[in-house]
């Protein structure tokens, strides 16, 4: 990350936390459909069995999501961050939105906020704040759960980069009803 207000366009391992992605996609990388609906995962996610969720989130400091991955949110029966610190990258919400978020604008803000925070461990969800941060190189590793399932279109975890991005494979396990969970270290 560079001093500037612009995220660096090459990676940089010296980012004072561990960004962490913990998200499901189908199996033609999709995180949602073209309107953000997910029902294909919740409709097959409890079928899945143990994915490992609740050790991941208990081992996080702060979460960090995009508009769309807080709308989806606010659509669940319970906030499902509660007593957890949520920043919202968003340049259109108002800084007011939520009282259980604290709005910021861009990438470096959310650096600054993370840092002041003291927090080591930070949850990165939403595809654009995904890719944003690993444009960055705010990425470190990635469990990525797979939905044996093809959406033909919708909403992508990954898009086009601006250099590769190297990865290390740490493990793979078949999970119920025919889920792969894949987890990988960004090491470039």
């Amino acid at each position: 990350m560079t001093s500037s207000s612009t995220p660096s366009t090459t990676p940089s391992r010296t980012a004072p936390f561990t960004g962490a992605v913990f998200i499901a996609t189908s199996l033609d990388g999709f995180i949602a459909r073209p309107d953000g609906d997910i029902d294909w995962l919740v409709r097959r996610g409890a079928d899945a069995g143990d994915t490992g969720y609740d050790e991941f989130i208990g081992g996080v400091d702060r979460l960090v999501m995009g508009r769309g991955t807080y709308e989806k949110a606010l659509t669940f029966d319970a906030w499902p961050y509660e007593g957890r610190d949520v920043l919202l990258l968003s340049s259109r919400a108002p800084a007011d939105a939520d009282p259980r978020v604290r709005v910021v604008r861009d990438v470096p803000a959310a650096v600054e906020a993370i840092t002041a925070a003291g927090a080591r461990r930070v949850y990165v969800d939403g595809g654009r704040v995904v890719r944003s941060f690993l444009a960055a190189g705010l990425i470190h590793e990635m469990t990525i759960t797979t939905a044996p399932v093809l959406l033909g279109r919708g909403l992508p975890l990954f898009g086009a980069l601006e250099h590769d991005v190297d990865l290390t494979h740490v493990r793979t396990a078949v999970l119920g009803a025919g889920f792969v969970q894949s987890t990988y270290v960004v090491t470039s």
